[in-house]
Order: structure tokens, then sequence, then C-alpha cells
């Protein structure tokens, strides 16, 4: 099974205190139910752990705007200490019938020959404490 780039997000303040955004584009690896705009998905993170996030789109406007909303993605946010510039990045896996979401929680540890350098906050020293 081939694990597919859905997106990358640097955090801003309003993602850590409120919601994240998620490009429109990602709605078609969602499968929403016929006439819903809000439907729950898990995501597994670098160390395994399940978490259950509530994606929304909104119902009226020119464009869908969907976002995780603070209920699910705040417990995240808190787990693994994110701050602003911190980024998320969610894949999926798909076969047959069934679709398995990851998602990595990650910070910018150096350049390194003009490349950012980034590293899951779960191997950064410190993490959990």
């Amino acid at each position: 099974m081939e694990q597919v780039h859905l997106f990358t997000k640097k955090l801003k303040p309003t993602h850590i205190s409120h919601t994240l955004s998620f490009p429109t584009h990602v709605l078609e690896a969602f499968p929403f139910p016929e006439g819903a705009h809000m439907m729950k998905f898990e995501a597994v993170d670098a160390t395994d752990n399940v978490w259950r996030f509530c994606l929304s789109t909104r119902l009226t406007g020119a464009y869908p705007k969907p976002v995780l909303l603070r209920s699910s993605w705040h417990r995240f946010v808190e787990q693994k200490g994110l701050a602003p510039e911190d980024r998320v990045v969610f894949f999926m896996e798909r076969d047959d019938m069934v679709r398995r979401y990851t998602v990595r929680a990650q910070r910018k540890v150096m350049i390194l020959m003009g490349q950012d350098v980034w590293v899951d906050v779960e191997d950064l020293p410190l993490y959990g404490l």
C-alpha cells in the first residue's frame, strides 16, 4: 500500500489557538457521507497513537473551507507541544476498501546546505517531559 502525501502546513498562531484549515483539494481524500458537512476520521502519529479528528466544511459560501474542529484538534496541539512555525503533515494510504490516515507534527531544527531540516516532535530531546 502506497502512502500519498495530502498536504503540509506550517502553523500560524490561529492554527494553534483555534482550528486547522485544510486545503480544499484534499477533500477528495475524505469520504464525506452524502449531504454531510462534517466527518470524523482517525490518523496515526509517529508513535502509533490514534488521534480522532473532526473535519468540517461550511454550509454556505463560494468554497467549502474545510477545517479540523478545535474540539478534536486542540488536544493534538497540546499533547505535541506545537507552536507557531511548527508544521503538520497529513498522509493517506488506501487499499480496496480502507483509507488510513497518518499525521506528523514536526519542528524545524536547522538549515543544512540551504534546506530546512524538519524532525518529528517525538524525536526531539525533552519531548513529553
